[in-house]
């Protein structure tokens, strides 16, 4: 996988985040419509953020988003943005999902990787689905 660097006026970057989250009490509704949704506005998030999704896989009851990130852009801003977006379309399109307390768990996992680290997590991330 080559990484491409983000070249601005003044800096060359390269963030890469690795990002795992979970919907309260890790109930499984990340299926079907509810994820197929969830990958658009995802993706739609991203647009707007200026981010590269590298591998983004969403499992029953949590998903990983690996994604390429200028690096003026704080890790929580990109979590709070995505969840705050997705729960709010999500809870207005899918009534099993209103009746949740609430869509996301607060918590999430991140972790930085550069550019040979990059190629094993997007392995890992890819193969997430096929475990199970």
């Amino acid at each position: 996988m080559e990484q491409k660097y983000r070249h601005k006026h003044t800096s060359v970057s390269l963030v890469n985040y690795h990002f795992i989250w979970c919907p309260r009490y890790r109930r499984k509704v990340l299926v079907g419509p509810v994820e197929a949704r969830l990958k658009e506005l995802i993706k739609e998030v991203a647009k707007i953020l200026d981010l590269e999704i590298l591998a983004l896989e969403i499992m029953p009851d949590h998903l990983h988003l690996f994604v390429n990130a200028p690096p003026e852009l704080a890790p929580h801003d990109i979590v709070a943005r995505i969840k705050g977006v997705s729960s709010h379309h999500l809870r207005r399109e899918f009534e099993h999902i209103a009746r949740m307390p609430s869509m996301w768990t607060r918590s999430y996992f991140v972790s930085t990787a550069g550019n040979v680290s990059s190629e094993t997590i997007q392995r890992y991330v890819e193969a997430q689905k096929k475990r199970g």
